[in-house]
């Protein structure tokens, strides 16, 4: 059996590990004790090591036959070396991975004034951190291309399920933008990405990217507005851009100045992937329930 190495022990991962244990022996690498408990209950191998580490890494060095890579870049800077320290261990021991999966972000794209935006769109990265997921991306491109790995990379907007919504943003009354200088922004369940991921593994040709979203083209205030009528809460207030900088962070300001609307369709034509939840609003339907099932 191959053995699948994650980087990036998180939620989408352990979404995708009843599927991936049936056809890998799976190994994580973890950080803490705890989140090694965690893994050993879900059927994975946990290894202990640091991204930032580079002498922790040194075991991994040839123990993947497959990589997912879900871990985000380092906070600062406009590089990721994190990826480039992940990719010398690998090969350490011999030959590397032959298949890499990487789950980066949308944010890439920049902003495209509401364009529809496929695969082929220029890279305008507006952050810091959408400049260093470019750099992680060039770095394995680089990679793929001197060592034959294939690679796929997997570009997610906003993730959401029950336990990763923005639900205290409506309980501040945080406001979103007015209708007339509202962005479009875009949307996928961490458990569809998960099965992207895992179908990626299997059926992503070498050297291929794709949009991981669903079918939702919403502006960001119908979002919200359709998350608050869905969890019984008040709309947020609609205000300018310039009201808006007074009560908000920087960071939340940021994703309120790119506006694109993902292209979905060579995700769903080459790896015959469809999401459970094609509209957002069944998603959020959805996590209310298992929500109000818990008791929360």
């Amino acid at each position: 059996m191959d053995r699948l190495l994650i980087i990036g022990s998180g939620d989408v991962a352990l979404r995708a590990m009843p599927w991936l244990r049936q056809r890998f022996r799976v190994y994580a690498l973890v950080r803490r004790a705890e989140a090694a408990a965690q893994w050993r209950l879900v059927g994975a191998v946990p290894v202990s090591g640091d991204l930032d580490d580079a002498a922790s890494l040194r075991r991994l060095g040839g123990l993947a036959d497959v990589l997912l890579h879900c871990a985000p870049p380092p906070e600062g800077g406009q590089d990721d070396p994190r990826m480039r320290r992940l990719l010398a261990a690998l090969q350490q021991r011999g030959q590397g991975p032959r298949c890499i999966v990487y789950v980066s972000t949308s944010g890439v794209y920049g902003d495209c004034a509401g364009a529809r935006v496929d695969e082929s769109h220029p890279l305008r990265p507006a952050t810091a951190r959408a400049r260093r997921r470019v750099a992680a991306e060039r770095c394995l491109r680089a990679h793929s291309i001197a060592s034959g790995c294939a690679l796929c990379i997997l570009r997610a907007p906003g993730i959401y399920a029950a336990e990763r919504l923005s639900l205290a943003r409506l309980q501040r009354g945080d406001p979103v933008l007015q209708a007339s200088e509202d962005v479009f922004t875009n949307h996928i369940h961490a458990a569809d990405l998960a099965r992207a991921a895992g179908l990626a593994l299997f059926r992503g040709p070498h050297l291929r990217i794709f949009n991981v979203c669903d079918d939702s083209q919403l502006a960001m205030g119908d979002y919200y507005d359709a998350m608050a009528d869905i969890f019984g809460l008040a709309r947020p207030p609609r205000l300018s851009r310039a009201e808006c900088a007074q009560h908000l962070s920087p960071v939340t300001l940021s994703f309120m100045s790119e506006s694109r609307r993902l292209d979905n369709t060579r995700i769903r034509r080459e790896l015959r992937w469809s999401p459970r939840f094609a509209d957002v609003r069944d998603g959020l339907a959805a996590a209310c329930a298992e929500l109000q099932s818990q008791g929360q």
